[in-house]
This record gives C-alpha cells, sequence and structure tokens, in this order.
C-alpha cells in the first residue's frame, strides 16, 4: 500500500506525460483536494453540508465541471485514504503553487470547517499543521479564518 502511495507521488513530481503543465496542475488539484477531504474527514464521516461544500469548491475554485469534480474527488479520497501524513500533499502544492494561491487553499480548508457550522478541535489542528507546511504563517492563517468565519450565518461560526 505505501509503496502504491509513493509511486503515485513519484508520478506526480516527475510526469512523464507530454503536456507536463495539464499533469502537473492535476497534481496540485489532486493534492488540494487531497487535503480538503482530510480536513472534512477528521471528525468523522463528512455530513452532506460539507460534502456539498467540498463538491462547489472544488467545481468554483478549480473551474471544473461536475463530473470532472466528481472524478477529482473520488481519486483524492482514495489517495488520501493510504496517505500517511499530511506532507505528501503539502509538498506537491509547495513545488507547484505560489504563496497566493496557498492562501486560496488554506482559505478553502477554513470554509470546510465552517461548512457545519461547528470548528472542532481536530479540524483547527490539522488547518494548523497544514497550513504550516504550506509556508502559511500563523498571522494569515488566522485573518483566513476570521475572515470566513465572519461570512458565516449568525449563529455557525463554531468556536
Amino acid at each position: 500500500m505505501l509503496d502504491g502511495l509513493r509511486q503515485f507521488i513519484a508520478d506526480i513530481v516527475s510526469p512523464t506525460a507530454h503536456d507536463q503543465r495539464v499533469f502537473d496542475d492535476t497534481g496540485y488539484r489532486l493534492a488540494a483536494t487531497a487535503l480538503l477531504i482530510h480536513v472534512v474527514s477528521i471528525d468523522g464521516e463528512p455530513s452532506p453540508v460539507e460534502k456539498r461544500k467540498l463538491h462547489s469548491l472544488i467545481e468554483s475554485r478549480f473551474g471544473l465541471d461536475p463530473g470532472t469534480a466528481d472524478q477529482l474527488i473520488a481519486s483524492a479520497t482514495l489517495v488520501e485514504g493510504e496517505a500517511v501524513d499530511l506532507y505528501h500533499f503539502t509538498s506537491v502544492i509547495m513545488r507547484s503553487v505560489d504563496e497566493a494561491g496557498r492562501l486560496r487553499i488554506v482559505e478553502m480548508m477554513w470554509e470546510l470547517v465552517y461548512a457545519d457550522g461547528q470548528v472542532s478541535e481536530f479540524e483547527d489542528n490539522v488547518v494548523w499543521r497544514a497550513a504550516d507546511l504550506l509556508g502559511v504563517s500563523s498571522r494569515d492563517r488566522l485573518d483566513l479564518k476570521h475572515r470566513v468565519a465572519a461570512r458565516q450565518p449568525a449563529g455557525a461560526s463554531g468556536s
């Protein structure tokens, strides 16, 4: 199982596809989606609201149609289930995405955390760890958290 994941990561890092840019972009999207799935699953089975929010974020932020978003989420779910830690995903993102893009990924993570109206300590911790691995400062992470919380309906901002 670990060998399969190592090979998958190696394929992302050293793609052999003839269109290098498209493959790299897919690798980044897969890694980011796997991180988002980890966030939404950390406190148990994702709720229907969290699943809808995940799908909405993947479609809108990555510019995908519903079918392609479904495929990406299915692939990322498999990869996330085999991952030992967050580093596998954050290292791919660090090589492929600039600072503004990494901030957007952390913001997406917060949007998922707040999707069900509650922030668990597990969710808060996983966003903190992922943000740290993505080179996002504590200040930026907290600013993004507060920005997303402020957009939530009254009484649904969690802790």
